[in-house]
Order: structure tokens, then C-alpha cells, then sequence
């Protein structure tokens, strides 16, 4: 009989995890403080967009993101065949604007090495060819980079599939713990949750976001990981099209099958708070009409916040620890949890299955790293 894994934490990245684990044949029981995909899952923005979000350089952390999006088609259908729920994947591909042409020579220095990686990104500076792309676009938008391979989910369903998708497996799901504690896991993990209900296993694989500096103590490292509250908000299009994922150095637009654009993200920190406030919501609202000009006459029909698990450097937290590998972290994906959750899940299946990560991926995401 194979090992019972218990996994801490029941957002996105728990969810696509037990998930995995399951498919392998795995006992699998998510323990989860609130409700399962109620913080950053559910608020995201869904985006499927590595080439977009990072423009720097191919570091680990860009190369996680890629495989990630490679192995979504699939992963997705996976999902769906699973649950027996359809949820939105559109292959939209996306587009990068920039107002002034000296932005044009960071354009193509992004987009040099990103070819190395297979992107068959272009830059597209007639406005001809841009109206193409986008009929609605501001004539303000004097170049973008065009990058078909770029797609996005609607979120909230993708975890509400995701979920069904473990229950219909056998994954033992429980909701609404409050703050459960790591009692002991030295030889193997003990939770309490707050009512004292007892949850053993043989490995626990640790999924529980901005929460997870909290267990600082417990294992004796430092976890720098902490909440970024992300405001969003979304408007109602009627005869208006957005064909494509939209970005600039501001933030994005994404528009969804079911008539709605959604417009991320303000972000501040807030603790652990999900309140909307107009301060963030106006940051969006003053720049959006820059790059669709119509959105000058609408109103957001519907504004929400998220907490994002960001690190300290950046990096999520995945792999196990050295003296105890029967604890594996795979939190901290900050803004990228969407993404990441289909490799992030098969990184951990294959861990515990008894791969290890590659040497480069293993060092840049050691949970240990900060203390070491």
C-alpha cells in the first residue's frame, strides 16, 4: 500500500498537488484553515503568461514557469476529464505595450533570449498590424510584443474543478480547520487542527501560502514568505472586443469568455487583510484607458482582493527539507500559483515518487535557503 500524504493547505497549488498524488495511487488528505481556493487562488487573474511575466532573464524561476506552461494543455484536460466540470482555457496568446520607442530596445533584448526558449514572440510596431491584433487599442501604443503562445483559465473554476477532481479520486478533504498546528514531525507528521482533531500521515507536503511563516518555529528555519494583498477589478464588455492578454509595465487586462475584462493588479502590503480600497482600485482605473480607450466611459461592475505568497527573493519554496524529507514545501508562487500549480505538482509527486529536483532547481528553491 503506498504512503499517506497529508497536504497543508487547500489553494491552488494544494488542490493541483493531492491531485497529482492521487493519479499515482497516493492516500492523500488536504487539511485546509478556511475554505479550499478562498485567498489568492480563487482572486487570480489566471494568467498562463511566463514569457510576459518574466522579462529579465531566464533564471530557474522562468524556466519553472515555462515547463508549467507546456504541460497545461494537457494538465487541464486532465482536470477536466476528472471532475467532470468545463471551465475556460483559452490559448488568447498575449501582447506587451509600450508608449515610446526608446521602450523598443528592452523589447528586443527580452525577446532575444526568450527565442532560445522556443517563444515565437515578434514585435510589432505598425499600427496597422497592432489595430489587427486589437481593434480597440490606443493609438498612444507605439510598438508590442505579440506572444501566441500565452493563454489563460478563469480561475475560481479552474479550483472549484480541481477540488472536485480530488473528491471524485478519494482525496480526503477537510475545510474550515482554523489555525492547525504541526505537532511533531520528526519521523512523521502530526497535525492538530484547532478543534484537537488528530491528522497523521507519512509525509506532509506543506501548501499553505502566506500562512507558511507561521511554521518558522516548528521547523526551526526562517521562511520568509509574506502576504501582498493584489486588487483587482473587472468591467462588463458589450459590444467592445479584447482579443488577447494585454500587459504593460502597469498591469494587465484579461478578457474572459463570459463577457468580462478583468484588470489586475494594485498591490500593497496590508497584513493579512482582503479588503478593496479605493486607493487601489483608482491606481487601475487611471491607467487602463491608456491602452483601451473605452474603458474612459466604464465603470469596474466588480472589485476583490487576493493575498499573494511572495518570498523574500522571489523564489517559491519547493523541495524537501535536508534532514527530514518526508517534509516537502511547495509554497510562496507569490503571483504565479495559477501557473505553477501543474508543475509544481508533478515536481512534488515526482519527489516523493523519489526523483529529486535537478541540481540548479534544487539549490534555487531549497525551503532552507534562508537560514543556511
Amino acid at each position: 500500500m503506498k504512503e499517506h500524504i497529508l497536504v497543508l493547505g487547500g489553494g491552488v497549488i494544494g488542490l493541483a498537488t493531492a491531485f497529482s498524488l492521487n493519479r499515482k495511487g497516493y492516500k492523500v488528505t488536504i487539511l485546509e484553515k478556511n475554505n479550499c481556493g478562498g485567498q489568492a487562488s480563487g482572486a487570480a487573474a489566471g494568467m498562463l503568461a511566463p514569457y510576459t511575466e518574466i522579462g529579465e532573464d531566464p533564471d530557474p524561476f522562468f524556466k519553472l514557469c515555462l515547463d508549467s506552461l507546456k504541460m497545461f494543455k494537457e494538465w487541464q484536460h486532465n482536470v477536466k476529464d476528472a471532475s467532470g466540470m468545463d471551465f475556460e482555457f483559452t490559448e488568447s496568446g498575449s501582447i506587451h505595450v509600450v508608449y515610446h520607442e526608446s521602450d523598443i530596445l528592452a523589447l528586443e533584448t527580452r525577446i532575444a533570449w526568450q527565442r532560445e526558449f522556443g517563444s515565437k514572440a515578434e514585435i510589432i510596431t505598425n499600427q496597422n498590424q497592432l489595430k489587427k491584433l486589437e481593434p480597440n487599442l490606443s493609438e498612444d501604443v507605439v510598438a508590442a510584443i505579440y506572444s501566441p503562445e500565452e493563454s489563460h483559465v478563469f480561475a475560481p473554476d479552474y479550483v472549484k474543478a480541481l477540488k472536485i477532481a480530488c473528491e471524485n479520486g478519494g482525496v480526503n478533504i477537510y475545510e474550515n480547520l482554523g489555525a492547525a498546528s504541526v505537532d511533531s514531525w520528526e519521523t512523521a507528521p502530526v497535525i492538530k487542527a484547532a478543534d484537537g482533531t488528530i491528522f497523521t500521515g507519512d509525509k506532509l507536503v506543506i501548501c499553505s501560502g502566506a500562512w507558511t511563516k507561521e511554521l518558522e518555529d516548528t521547523f526551526n528555519i526562517k521562511i520568509p514568505v509574506f502576504p501582498i494583498r493584489g486588487q483587482i477589478c473587472a468591467y462588463e464588455l458589450e459590444q467592445e472586443r479584447v482579443n488577447h492578454i494585454i500587459t504593460s509595465s502597469q498591469g494587465y487586462l484579461v478578457p474572459k469568455s463570459n463577457g468580462t475584462l478583468v484588470n489586475g493588479a494594485s498591490e500593497d502590503i496590508a497584513g493579512f487583510s482582503t479588503e478593496v480600497t479605493e486607493k487601489g482600485i483608482d491606481r487601475l482605473v487611471n491607467w487602463n484607458k491608456r491602452i483601451l480607450p473605452f474603458l474612459e466611459r466604464m465603470d469596474p461592475f466588480h472589485t476583490w482582493a487576493g493575498l499573494r505568497p511572495a518570498t523574500q527573493d522571489g523564489f517559491p519554496l519547493l523541495g524537501p527539507l535536508h534532514n527530514a524529507p518526508h517534509i516537502i514545501f511547495a509554497t510562496g508562487h507569490y503571483r504565479n500559483g495559477i501557473l505553477l500549480s501543474a508543475r509544481t505538482a508533478e515536481v512534488v509527486t515526482n519527489i516523493i515518487s523519489g526523483e529529486p529536483l535537478d541540481p540548479s532547481s534544487q539549490q534555487a528553491f531549497q525551503p532552507e535557503r534562508f537560514t543556511f
